[in-house]
């Protein structure tokens, strides 16, 4: 059944998924160009095919003859055929880019042998340059192409035009008083000036392509600057072109779509578009561009991540600890009960801002390797490692089921991380870390700590990490009431929090700083079993 005129040129009709569906948007694009190009080569030839016939019947001067006459429509129908078949259903890469070289390949020198044969002496004038021109020139303004491809098909173009016509030029009658010799030179100089203008024209233009991408609309959104990238895709601030009201937007470029990819951005915007709980980073929007990048637009968050925290300002106060805790549980406690696991806690995803009037709101974000237990996940292989080594639970890296269990465990981790301002175990290798976390009893923070903490909140973080998950906290529910039982650890209250932002706000202000919060951070890994022992500087497993 044949498909409708314009179909291909809906991306979004496109199913989203797969490495196809990841370039659909660029192909439609290459297209619908080169449909545009094959409309004006068309509308070109047919133009001068009428004035080439209609100034011999108002001068009453000879018509073309049938040879002449005849190739000329032919490159009409060629441009004319091309323009039309490329209106219906999508035709794929390699044949567009048949297309597009095949087009001027042929339709220039046929366009050159019957203007020579109708009137010899303009070989040796205006007549090889201009449609080397023409046709270079005009397809690097309408087609996408790189400047490398440009200049072969430009340079092929300007070769096919002067071998065809050169061939021609003993049978031609030529007057005594033209300087041939001269003529030639100038039409091939001419030629290579085209064929150099085409090329940097196509440069100039496939680059301000790459950087549109950056700074493009997507859909109601405006793209500003990029707040970080991680393996899932980049992220940059963005505005609403109603609304004005701050967005992240995180895109997917066609270079990293690979058929897990597009199907892990997808599943982390559907499932996390599921959730509603005020700690979850809220999701606005989802949709591709015609250039084949998927984006979703979520809310954006202004503050500092718990690793840059950490780092920055050291160790937190058990009092703050407890309260981010309790909110990261929060999150997690409604994305359990709805059959999720996020599978990738850790300080990097978990972003403190100021919302609402209230100081400290922790935000989990990235859910990239979310899971739900409801269904069976065909995107992770049952031989690979998946998460961040220092917060994985031993059962996740000894490959079983993960559940909500391996989530606390993970909060765990970051807790302990919050208290000591160091990880629960250190190592030189990927070996070494998840060695320790299968085998080794993690020391109390407040023995990394160098002074007492709050026995309550020690215990709690430690009961987190325990290897066995039947001895952890059941669930965040349960885990949020034991937080809440940490009665030897003072409330932290606004006022306290309030403060800290005022000064972190003053020292940005003196510093000039202007550091955004982003995807920065220890990196979420997607590790082939086989390859664990393998040292970090050595082979680093592959980023998701």
């Amino acid at each position: 059944m044949r498909s409708s005129p314009r179909a291909w040129r809906q991306p979004l009709s496109v199913p989203a998924t797969g490495p196809a569906a990841a370039t659909e948007g660029g192909r439609a694009f290459f297209q619908e160009r080169l449909a545009i190009w094959a409309k004006v080569g068309f509308l070109l030839t047919f133009s001068f095919f009428v004035l080439e016939n209609l100034v011999p019947l108002l001068s009453l001067e000879p018509f073309p003859g049938a040879t002449v006459q005849l190739l000329h429509v032919t490159v009409v129908v060629i441009w004319g055929a091309t323009w039309f078949a490329l209106q219906w259903g999508p035709f794929p890469r390699p044949l567009l880019s048949a297309i597009d070289a095949g087009i001027v390949l042929v339709g220039c020198p046929i366009s050159v042998l019957y203007t020579v044969l109708h009137d010899p002496v303009q070989y040796y004038t205006y007549l090889p340059a201009l449609i080397v021109f023409i046709g270079s020139v005009g397809r690097a303004i309408f087609v996408p192409s790189t400047a490398l491809r440009t200049f072969g098909v430009s340079l092929g173009i300007a070769a096919a035009v002067h071998v065809v016509a050169a061939g021609f030029r003993p049978a031609l009658d030529i007057p005594q008083w033209l300087p041939v010799d001269e003529m030639r030179i100038w039409a091939l100089v001419f030629s290579s000036a085209a064929v150099v203008l085409a090329t940097v024209a196509s440069r100039v233009i496939y680059g301000l392509r790459q950087e549109i991408r950056k700074a493009q609309q997507l859909g109601q959104y405006t793209l500003g600057e990029k707040l970080g990238e991680g393996g899932m895709g980049m992220v940059y601030r963005a505005r609403h072109a109603m609304l004005r009201r701050p967005t992240a937007i995180k895109l997917l470029p066609p270079e990293k779509a690979g058929e897990n990819s597009v199907e892990r951005f997808e599943q982390e915007v559907q499932l996390t578009a599921l959730l509603s709980h005020p700690n979850t980073v809220a999701i606005f929007d989802y949709g591709r561009t015609r250039d084949g990048i998927f984006y979703y637009a979520m809310e954006y968050l202004e503050g500092v991540n718990l690793q840059d925290l950490v780092r920055e300002h050291g160790p937190q106060p058990p009092a703050r600890v407890v309260h981010i805790l309790r909110q990261v549980c929060g999150s997690l406690r409604e994305a359990h009960e709805s059959g999720l696991v996020h599978r990738d806690i850790k300080p990097a995803n978990v972003i403190l801002c100021e919302r609402g009037g209230d100081a400290d709101v922790a935000k989990v974000v990235d859910f990239g390797l979310v899971k739900d237990l409801d269904q069976a996940d065909g995107m992770t292989q049952a031989d690979a490692l998946t998460g961040t080594p220092g917060y994985l639970a031993p059962e996740a890296i000894r490959g079983a089921e993960a559940d909500a269990r391996s989530d606390l465990y993970a909060v765990g981790a970051v807790g302990y991380y919050l208290l000591a301002g160091r990880n629960v175990f250190d190592g030189a290798t990927l070996v070494e870390i998840c060695s320790e976390h299968l085998h080794s009893t993690p020391v109390p923070p407040s023995e990394r700590l160098g002074r007492g903490l709050p026995p309550k909140i020690e215990g709690v973080i430690l009961s987190c990490l325990e290897k066995d998950p039947d001895r952890r906290p059941q669930s965040a529910r349960d885990l949020i009431s034991r937080l809440l039982e940490c009665d030897d650890v003072d409330p932290w209250t606004q006022d306290q929090a309030r403060a800290w932002w005022a000064d972190r706000s003053r020292t940005l202000r003196g510093s000039g700083a202007t550091r955004e919060p982003g995807a920065e951070g220890i990196a979420s890994l997607s590790v082939d079993v086989e390859e664990r022992a393998m040292p970090l500087e050595a082979g680093k497993p592959k980023a998701t």
